[in-house]
């Protein structure tokens, strides 16, 4: 799965599981990231707000999102 951004420079990490619809809600986002249920490049991100840029990759219950 692919997310473009569109004038943006990022999108924050919490907007783009609600975005996408992997979550209901913002609060809900917000908990599985702090629960650490959340990769960035390979590695469990813990910030709920980390910039996401171009090139990265997001792994979220088995699903694949790469930033374009």
């Amino acid at each position: 799965m692919e997310f473009e951004l569109i004038d943006h420079e990022y999108i924050q990490l919490n907007q783009l599981l609600k975005l996408l619809g992997l979550v209901d809600t913002g609060g809900e986002a917000n908990q599985r990231i702090v629960d650490g249920e959340v990769k960035v490049n390979n590695e469990i991100e813990y910030q709920k707000r980390k910039k996401l840029r171009k090139g990265d990759i997001v792994l979220f219950e088995r699903k694949q999102i790469t930033i374009t």
